[in-house]
């Protein structure tokens, strides 16, 4: 028997993909609330990640982010996401850029850091309330990444948690309160809560609500600059 005769489709929906983090429960899910699969073809890879969130855990991704890169079908990619916030603190924007570039065709990369970096300086903001569910050592390395890009956390509270399945089963509650808590003192423009594994797609309103003023996140920031990317 011939072959069956078939035309080839032509039309192509902006292309975006995202590396996820092996650990991470909640970032996949928010991004394809955000880019519906009838607008936009979201691809996502996962790169291998600790249990624990270490510094040293957090710089083993360099080791693997090409890898995970190449594992996108070959299609045009406006932009690609690393999602994970304190990771590029570590391991750095320029070079999660580099790597993943080298292992796509993606036109733009962007992670966490590098998206809330943008909002801010966008929106003229220069004094974060941060909350972060990290240990001291971590976080202290997002304070600085932000502090060398002109943004001084005046406000900052931590949950003190290294292990990524707890972190992304912090409840709604305890995310808003611990927010508006830190929003209380200092003289912040913006409330940060840092972590693409915290549930924070249905607490920001309330927390913006309550403290009168924009309540951001890793997640919230990185679909902001994600969207820019394929207008």
């Amino acid at each position: 028997m011939p072959a069956l005769p078939y035309n080839l489709d032509e039309y192509r929906l902006p292309c975006i993909g995202a590396i996820v983090l092996q650990a991470d429960e909640t970032l996949e899910g928010d991004l394809r609330r955000a880019f519906p699969a009838e607008k936009v073809d979201l691809y996502i890879s996962r790169v291998p990640s600790g249990a624990e969130v270490t510094r040293e855990t957090l710089a083993a991704m360099a080791d693997d982010m090409t890898a995970s890169a190449a594992l996108f079908p070959p299609v045009p990619l406006a932009g690609v996401a690393y999602g994970c916030t304190s990771g590029a603190s570590v391991i750095g924007p320029a070079r999660v850029a580099e790597l993943v570039k080298a292992g796509c065709s993606a036109e733009q990369v962007t992670d966490p850091l590098t998206a809330l970096i943008i909002r801010c300086q966008r929106d003229g903001i220069t004094r974060l309330a941060l909350l972060s569910p990290y240990i001291a050592s971590v976080s202290q390395g997002l304070i600085d990444a932000l502090s060398e890009s002109g943004i001084e956390t005046v406000s900052f509270g931590s949950f003190e948690e290294a292990e990524e399945a707890k972190v992304a089963r912090i409840d709604k509650p305890s995310l808003i309160e611990a927010a508006c808590e830190i929003a209380k003192t200092g003289d912040a423009q913006a409330v940060f809560l840092s972590c693409t594994n915290l549930k924070t797609h249905d607490a920001l309103l309330e927390v913006a609500r309550r403290t009168g003023m924009p309540a951001l996140s890793s997640n919230s920031v990185l679909i902001d600059h994600l969207r820019q990317m394929i207008g």
